[in-house]
């Protein structure tokens, strides 16, 4: 068997491993697996990527040596450091490790552009070209602003960068990027100097940075999605180039899916994307939301778990702020001990609750949760009214009522958990301090709300105490 042949074969399996591990992805129960599925299918693509090498002449082959040399150590380094940092990252850092892989990925498929573009040999058709600088382009622009959005995630970019004539800025940046790939591309056919492909680069660069650095912390998740989609794309479109079916499909893929889960969040927030991206959404510290009725009222948080544990519907509304107290194993074993006194918890999932997609269910999946009591926002909303007990943990601008009912607010018109509408709600918030989105909560101030302050944890351990002493030591 030729080695192109099973070069062939294995962009055939690999393909088939990334469908396949993706659809399984789309559910929680298989998710783990598809997981596994699709990694197998990378390794196959990767180690078919060696095969080329018994496939070239043995006039080629010493300097084929030198890049298998190279790509060997690279991909040594890359396995090294990801296995390292998967196994060391906290649950809570896990978007920005999304945003940083994303951001590789972007920074990948720009690489192999550059090198096709800063060839001095062969001819180039016009086609390959403009999907070269398409791809170029879309994956520069993913790297710079993927690791701005790591970097606002991870606490080391606070706030938004807005000056004023920002559209006009980042337009005329984007316009001449675009001029300069055309010009790569249809007039100087590939061979343009090195130093108008580097400025092409560089303003790639830049817009991702500019594109990224306005959008306020609030649609990270859907800034990441989108970013995400725009790997996927860059890929393929570098497939195409190189001929390389493995990463045709598994860009298009990975490019459609991420658009679809982008446009879904973005409805989820009741905004389209170009919104996201191109408003001044986010704490920017100008917003109006007016006066709000009411005070915020503290209570015990053994009077909260005494009073769920009497109650026969519970409904219970996670954000960020569990996962930064690494709360979830403590809220779960609380849980169990209601649900062994015959009430009936549910857990309500906001499509953009976390910082990322999926955020939460992955942290309720760590501490065990059966998926059975998760629900996504629209299949639960409707069952707060009949909830004797709300309970906010961590959540803050999805549960925010100002998003239905007060138009000056910043989230107005932003679908949200229909928490306010229980019987009785307790949130669990650490202090006084306001949203990611920087708006204040409405809920909070509710006549039918309590807040417990605490860590998340140690307020989850309080409760739990509470209701083994009253059922006498928890048998």
């Amino acid at each position: 068997m030729s080695p192109q042949l099973l070069i062939d074969i294995s962009a055939l399996l690999a393909s088939f491993l990334f469908i396949y591990g993706l659809k399984r992805m789309s559910s929680p129960v298989t998710a783990r697996s598809g997981i596994v599925v699709a990694g197998v299918g990378m390794l196959v693509a990767v180690l078919a990527a060696f095969l080329y090498y018994f496939g070239v002449s043995e006039a080629a082959k010493p300097h084929l040596t030198t890049n298998t040399i190279l790509a060997a150590i690279a991909l040594g380094v890359g396995v090294g450091w990801a296995w390292w940092s998967g196994k060391k990252v906290a649950m809570t850092s896990m978007p920005q490790m999304v945003a940083l892989y994303n951001g590789m990925g972007g920074g990948a498929a720009a690489a192999i552009g550059a090198v096709e573009l800063l060839k001095t040999s062969g001819h180039h058709g016009a086609l390959p070209l403009v999907v070269t600088i398409i791809g170029s382009l879309i994956g520069a622009i993913s790297l710079s602003g993927s690791l701005i959005a790591w970097a606002k995630l991870d606490g080391r970019i606070n706030g938004t960068w807005r000056v004023k004539g920002q559209q006009l800025i980042n337009g005329t940046v984007f316009l001449a990027t675009l001029v300069l790939g055309l010009y790569i591309a249809l007039v100087a056919e590939g061979h343009a100097h090195p130093a108008v492909t580097g400025a092409f680069f560089a303003l790639a660069l830049i817009f991702g940075v500019l594109m990224t650095m306005p959008i306020g912390g609030a649609d990270m998740p859907v800034v990441i999605s989108l970013y995400n989609a725009f790997t996927g794309l860059a890929v393929g479109f570098e497939g195409y180039v190189l001929q390389n079916p493995a990463l045709m499909i598994a860009g298009m893929v990975v490019g459609s899916a991420g658009t679809l889960l982008t446009l879904l969040m973005a409805k989820a927030m009741n905004r389209s994307v170009a919104n996201v991206i191109f408003s001044n959404f986010g704490p920017a510290g100008d917003e109006v939301q007016g006066e709000i009725k009411g005070s915020q009222k503290p209570a015990e948080a053994g009077d909260a778990a005494i009073n769920m544990r009497y109650a026969s519907k519970v409904i219970i509304a996670p954000g960020y702020g569990l996962a930064v107290a690494q709360a979830q194993h403590k809220l779960f074993e609380f849980v169990k001990l209601l649900t062994d006194a015959g009430v009936e918890v549910k857990f309500a999932i906001h499509p953009v609750a976390g910082r990322m997609p999926g955020h939460m269910n992955v942290l309720l999946a760590e501490a065990g949760v059966p998926y059975d009591m998760i629900f996504d926002m629209e299949d639960v909303n409707g069952e707060f009214k009949e909830a004797d007990v709300a309970i906010v943990i961590g959540a803050n601008d999805t549960v925010n009522p100002a998003a239905r009912t007060n138009k000056s607010s910043p989230i107005y018109g932003m679908p949200i958990l229909n928490v306010d509408q229980a019987k009785q709600v307790y949130v669990v918030k650490r202090g006084q301090g306001k949203g990611y989105s920087g708006v204040e909560n409405e809920l909070f101030f509710a006549d039918n709300t309590n807040l417990v302050y605490g860590d998340a944890q140690k307020v989850m351990v309080q409760m739990i105490q509470a209701v083994k002493s009253l059922d006498g030591g928890g048998h």
